[in-house]
């Protein structure tokens, strides 16, 4: 029997994905919570956005997950 519950399964701390959520939603950008954790193309995408942004938090925010996202690549 596996174990495993659904946050453990994610790379993604929820809480850094909703930040960037609602930074973006202060530029007028749309993000898809549920897309975000699970297509890999509109992670890049939407990360690449905000690295480039002008806005600090919106940069650090999607530095946050990107960090997740290489921790959880070399942990596996």
């Amino acid at each position: 029997m596996n174990a495993e519950t659904q946050g453990s399964r994610s790379v993604l701390e929820l809480v850094d994905v909703i930040d960037l959520k609602w930074l973006f939603a202060n530029e007028g950008v749309f993000l898809h919570v549920e897309r975000l954790q699970h297509d890999a193309d509109y992670a890049r995408e939407l990360l690449s956005r905000a690295a480039a942004s002008g806005n600090a938090e919106l940069r650090a925010a999607a530095a946050r997950l990107n960090g997740q996202i290489a921790a959880g690549q070399t942990a596996a």
